[in-house]
């Protein structure tokens, strides 16, 4: 099979040199780039001789393999005796003031295309090549020509290939390698465990079939291995050539870097890369302007030195080895990871590279590539992260201090920003008046706001400019600051359709306009098709057929649940049935809650973990049961806590703890998924109420937009994101097929069939229990099923 390589791709890596500009913010997104392109192409068409999007390729072999290089020209005219081609670029900056080194990426393109389109007219000598510049912010246009012969683009097109041979013969010799070493590759265990066999099955002949899985598959199944096994197996066959493997979490990664070590360790040669968030991987000497970054500065001179150096020495590239070869080739440590994952085989990074709009990776995914598959990991979590990736809000609240800072600069550039400034207030201010005299604090429209729009997208346009000519403040550094989020609100602005609301509100004296996304399954769904196809897993994916239609897969994906691994025996499902934890009935049941969470931790000596919908109601109970039941240690959860408290927290439940130990926490918080206290370090689980969200304005919005869809608003907005919390944090219990628990479930809710339909293969022996008495006696009688267990 030839490697496919892509014009751009092959100029951009080539003829970059210089520093690294951080890339001129703009809102020129790919939407509106494509749009302009076709707009374009739409008035050159009147010309019958004209082509747009013209597909062009030349099969090339270096060093003995073969290659196909490929792309496409945005238009080619064609006439008995001429040949003019036209690439068109768009972006925000001024024509004039672009850099010679942008300029020469541009060139170097639409010559790649001249060279490859006279290679088909044998007959012409040379050929026109046209680059058409778009301004978006203004719609200027400028349009630049050049003649150039066989021999000059000839001779252009041979020192482009002469310079990628190297690279394009590294990457080869890397594949065969990697190819060689996955054939003599073996699962990395003695054996499957239940379950792992059939998960690795399924996820090859998805890649196979090129379709969508989604998967449940309980804790202990081991979902790292048995989706990354299959699919580097399948790398091996060349059905795929990169693999992302997307996370929601820090502690996600790390178990994926593992199980490619592991594989490692086994003979498995590949590139493996974690992307680590840009704001994390800075050195501290990078707190400066880009214009005085040292790692910045002449960055494209060093880079190929730094990658050479890295490919060649480095299988798996995780943060630490970004930072150490950046620091020696003096290169930005994220810019040079981007650049390297280039060269890798599998991509491990948060799920905004692949799906949010403002930060996707556009290297890889601005367009398809079916050489490219997406294992996605807790997908459970991407609901909710979609929705927030695909809504933005913008208030006024910082016009009123930009105002007043910037009348203190007595410039004529202070002036200016004042006016413009005072034009986004200005429509604030009406908007302000409406709610005013219609004697509301929200308004929720189905209409974007287009004024507001409008004015914050001229705003973007003036203050892009006018902080390029600004010097160094902190005025500038606010400016800054609301300019980012004028910039994402107009971006998502852009994408505004039927599956938005807008929702205005007052917030104390200020005014706070937010386009809310209550439907992001068509934009995830667009995310997805940019690769092969995709796995998406979690130990918690109840009801499936749910999340295949909010995370867009319902007529293109496949479902697959599996049972869990673990003896069904080893944990006890609790309902308690007497207990009500509505808001109305919390008071009164406040008794029957400490007395029943007390019985559970007499039943047996350990560590315990009690969940909570919310800190008000973890602090209510947990200070009623320190003081009906001092003895028993506690500690709890609290708002803001970093890795470290983390850690401090999980580090006390120790299997030789001498005496009981209970952990208060809240659902859906940083205790309630991804943390693993297995055996005896964790005995007991108990989950106050059914851990519906909150009402709230939004939360409505949701449920209002899925009633008139499906008749399910209330299923959509509040029971099933309530239920996947419920589901993670039980979840913490059976980590292993040696542990043993309690899983006590404190709200009558539980029992009735809406909630019982949803619970999993592995739940169906649950219990009603009906008063305090009945469950003393259940927890007594399990811990002595299990004595010889403990």
């Amino acid at each position: 099979m030839s490697t496919k390589i892509g014009i751009r791709q092959l100029v951009e890596f080539v003829l970059r040199s210089g520093d690294l500009n951080e890339t001129k913010n703009s809102q020129n997104t790919v939407q509106n780039g494509s749009r302009i392109h076709r707009r374009l192409q739409k008035i050159r068409s009147k010309d019958v001789n004209y082509e747009s999007e013209v597909y062009l390729k030349k099969n090339l072999t270096l060093n003995g393999q073969d290659f196909v290089l490929s792309g496409r020209a945005d238009g080619v005219t064609i006439t008995d005796d001429q040949i003019l081609i036209e690439e068109i670029k768009t972006s925000d900056q001024p024509y004039e003031e672009l850099s010679n080194n942008t300029l020469d990426l541009y060139w170097g393109q639409v010559k790649v295309y001249g060279y490859l389109t006279l290679q088909e007219h044998p007959q012409l000598d040379n050929v026109t090549l046209r680059l058409t510049y778009f301004r978006v912010s203004t719609e200027e246009i400028t349009t630049d020509e050049k003649i150039f012969t066989r021999d000059e683009l000839t001779k252009v097109f041979q020192s482009l290939i002469d310079e990628y041979e190297y690279w394009v013969t590294l990457r080869s010799k890397l594949r065969k390698t990697r190819n060689d070493s996955i054939k003599a590759l073996d699962f990395p265990f003695p054996k499957f465990r239940t379950g792992q066999h059939e998960l690795a099955g399924a996820v090859y002949k998805t890649i196979y079939s090129q379709k969508r899985l989604f998967v449940e598959a309980p804790t202990g199944t081991g979902k790292t291995i048995s989706t990354l096994f299959p699919a580097i197996k399948a790398m091996g066959q060349e059905m795929i050539q990169r693999l992302f493997y997307l996370t929601a979490k820090q502690s996600t990664r790390y178990v994926a870097e593992e199980a490619i070590n592991l594989m490692s360790e086994k003979g498995l040669r590949l590139k493996s890369i974690t992307l680590t968030a840009k704001d994390k991987i800075r050195f501290p000497e990078q707190d400066v302007p880009p214009e005085e970054d040292p790692y910045m500065i002449g960055y494209y001179d060093r880079l190929k030195p730094a990658l050479a150096d890295l490919l060649n020495n480095e299988d798996s590239i995780t943060r630490s080895v970004i930072e150490k070869y950046a620091k020696e080739h003096s290169v930005d440590p994220f810019e040079f990871s981007l650049d390297a994952s280039l060269f890798c085989d599998v991509i491990i990074c948060d799920y905004n590279y692949l799906f949010d709009p403002r930060v996707y990776l556009q290297r890889f995914f601005v367009e398809k590539d079916t050489d490219n598959f997406f294992l996605i990991d807790e997908v459970h979590n991407l609901v909710g992260r979609a929705r927030s990736m695909y809504s933005a809000e913008i208030s006024d609240n910082k016009i009123s201090k930009l105002l007043k800072e910037s009348k203190d600069i007595p410039t004529k550039s202070s002036e200016k920003f004042q006016k413009q400034l005072k034009k986004v207030r200005l429509i604030f201010n009406r908007i302000k008046r409406t709610l005013k005299d219609e004697f509301k604090e929200e308004l929720i429209t189905e209409d974007e706001p287009e004024e507001l729009l409008k004015a914050i997208s001229k705003f973007s346009d003036f203050a892009s400019d006018w902080m390029a000519e600004q010097k160094p403040s902190d005025f500038l550094e606010d400016v800054k600051d609301y300019f980012f989020d004028c910039l994402t609100f107009t971006k998502i602005g852009a994408l505004y359709n039927k599956s938005y609301k807008t929702r205005i509100f007052s917030n104390g004296k200020n005014i706070v306009v937010k386009i809310l996304c209550l439907d992001p399954s068509d934009f995830i769904d667009k995310s997805l098709d940019l690769g092969l196809g995709a796995v998406l897993f979690s130990a918690t994916l109840s009801p499936i057929d749910y999340y295949q239609r909010v995370l867009g897969g319902t007529e293109k994906s496949l479902a697959y649940q599996l049972p869990s691994p673990f003896p069904i025996g080893n944990q006890e499902i609790l309902i308690t049935n007497y207990i009500q934890t509505t808001y109305r009935e919390r008071e009164a049941n406040q008794i029957k809650i400490i007395e029943s969470l007390k019985a559970l931790v007499n039943g047996q000596k350990g560590n315990y973990l009690f969940f909570f919908p919310s800190y008000t109601y973890l602090q209510q109970i947990k200070t009623a049961f320190e003081n009906s039941y001092p003895e028993v240690k506690t500690i709890s959860q609290v708002g803001e806590m970093d890795n470290q408290d983390r850690q401090d927290f999980l580090d006390q439940f120790q299997i030789q703890n001498k005496d009981t130990l209970v952990g208060f926490c809240v659902l859906g918080g940083i205790f309630s998924e991804g943390i693993d206290l297995r055996g005896k370090k964790l005995i007991g689980v108990a989950i106050v109420s059914v851990g519906l969200p909150g009402l709230s304005a939004e939360n409505n919005l949701i449920r209002d937009y899925y009633d008139k869809k499906s008749h399910q608003g209330f299923e959509y907005a509040y029971q099933l994101p309530g239920f996947n919390n419920v589901l993670q944090a039980a979840g913490r219990l059976i980590r292993s097929s040696h542990d043993v628990g309690i899983i006590l479930l404190l709200d009558q809710r539980f029992s009735m069939t809406r909630y019982t339909k949803l619970f999993p293969q592995h739940w169906q022996n649950y219990q009603r229990i009906n008063s305090l008495k009945q469950l003393t006696s259940s927890v007594d009688n399990f811990w002595k099923e299990h004595k010889n267990e403990n």
